[in-house]
């Protein structure tokens, strides 16, 4: 089933995001997790790709078992990061062939050790212009990822919305934020993104804390800011890494509480492969 008639039918739509293993440990080791998640009921998950795709492999395999063993809807996280056009192509049928109906189109992270990758060595440097190719095939249900505050690169808000835009015309179902902590922030910009046409459903990406430096590394390449709020968390529970973790959770719950309660979309958990971590957000938001 494409991902995007859920939204069409339900809300909120609730997903979960996992990684695949490094690439020195067994591939095995993130289904029992995976299997914590379906106790959960999610509507759908998601697998990433990796800096560089460097596990796309794995990803196509742990999205296959999602879809097709767990019996959950999956999406399969793609980059434009190393690939041909024919590569791009054969990835599609891949994914198509193990019933893998929907993907996040992503410009991609540089490959590891690579901070001034040129992106223009691509079959495709933009995000925009991989989501036109995978809307061209009519196979799959294609999503986009958005910037709450802008994306680091764009001067403004304004700049990264036009792009936002472009990539929405070029056939995105369904937006995907990254993290955000502020939820005022993500519904104005919600306004602001029905304001210039964009009219697909929006999944407030949700991330919680567990390391004090872990989160600001995260918010810092996200172009995320942090309320004075979360800040008075951090300096109290920052040398207590077991209470900055609790804390933390316990913040993406008032998140997510707070989201359903003025009827967004859909939430998607970005848990780092902890399904205990998603059962207690899940709790603490009343679900």
């Amino acid at each position: 089933m494409k991902i995007i008639e859920k939204f069409k039918n339900k809300k909120p739509v609730i997903s979960f995001e996992v990684f695949p293993p490094r690439l020195d440990m067994a591939i095995e080791s993130i289904y029992s997790k995976i299997l914590q998640y379906k106790e959960l009921k999610p509507d759908f998950m998601s697998v990433t790709y990796g800096a560089g795709g460097s596990k796309r492999d794995r990803t196509i395999e742990i999205a296959s078992k999602i879809q097709n063993e767990y019996g959950i809807e999956c999406m399969a996280h793609f980059t434009c990061v190393g690939h041909s056009v024919e590569g791009i192509d054969e990835m599609l049928q891949m994914l198509s062939a193990h019933n893998v109906e929907n993907i996040l189109a992503l410009r991609g992270d540089p490959p590891v050790n690579q901070p001034d990758f040129d992106y223009s060595q691509n079959a495709y440097e933009y995000a925009s212009e991989l989501i036109e190719h995978i809307h061209s095939k009519k196979n799959f249900c294609v999503s986009a990822a958005a910037y709450v505050e802008g994306h680091v690169s764009c001067k403004t808000l304004k700049e990264d919305l036009f792009y936002l835009k472009e990539k929405v015309d070029m056939g995105v179902d369904l937006l995907i934020t990254q993290l955000f902590f502020d939820n005022r922030l993500f519904y104005d910009f919600l306004d602001k993104a029905e304001g210039i046409g964009i009219k697909c459903p929006v999944s407030a990406g949700i991330m919680p804390i567990y390391k004090a430096e872990q989160m600001i590394k995260m918010a810092a390449l996200c172009g995320a800011s942090i309320p004075a709020k979360l800040l008075l968390i951090i300096d109290k529970y920052k040398d207590n890494p077991e209470d900055m973790q609790k804390a933390g959770i316990e913040y993406a719950g008032a998140q997510v509480g707070d989201l359903i309660q003025n009827g967004v979309a859909g939430v998607h958990l970005m848990t780092m492969n902890k399904p205990d971590s998603a059962r207690t957000i899940l709790d603490l938001a009343g679900l």
